[in-house]
């Protein structure tokens, strides 16, 4: 399960000393393990689906401190976020292109931007950009 990867390779970024990826590392599983308490799960037992919004969602988040980062000339600051971007996008799965999103959306009977995010949520949470199938499925309306 990634919840346990992701403690894994927290716990042997600190054996290594590797400050950049026991940052962003301690603070993916920290949040993990909040929402799973927070769903009222054993702490173990988090599904993938959940820890993979999580990495995406920090992914934006540290889109936006780099950001920040340039405008005021921080250069070193922004090529560690992409450090820490990178130790933690290995975790994330390949993501759908938007052909193959626009080929899963023909499949569908429904077309309707509510019933083409449900599908996606369900069978692809995780592997695609929600903004971007959003996107997409208004071409199709």
């Amino acid at each position: 399960m990634l919840f346990d990867d992701l403690g894994k390779a927290n716990i042997q970024a600190l054996k290594d000393h590797d400050k950049v990826a026991r940052s962003i590392l301690s603070i993916v599983y920290g949040k993990c393990k909040n929402l799973s308490i927070e769903k009222g799960l054993n702490a173990k037992s988090l599904p993938d689906g959940d820890c993979l919004q999580i990495i995406q969602k920090t992914i934006k988040e540290l889109d936006e401190e780099r950001e920040g980062y340039i405008k005021v000339g921080r250069m070193e600051s922004a090529e560690e976020i992409d450090k820490q971007k990178e130790v933690i996008s290995k975790y994330l799965p390949k993501q759908l292109s938007e052909d193959e999103i626009r080929n899963e959306i023909s499949k569908l009977e429904d077309k309707k931007i509510p019933s083409v995010m449900k599908h996606f949520k369900a069978n692809f949470n995780g592997m695609c950009d929600m903004g971007l199938v959003s996107k997409i499925a208004k071409e199709f309306n």
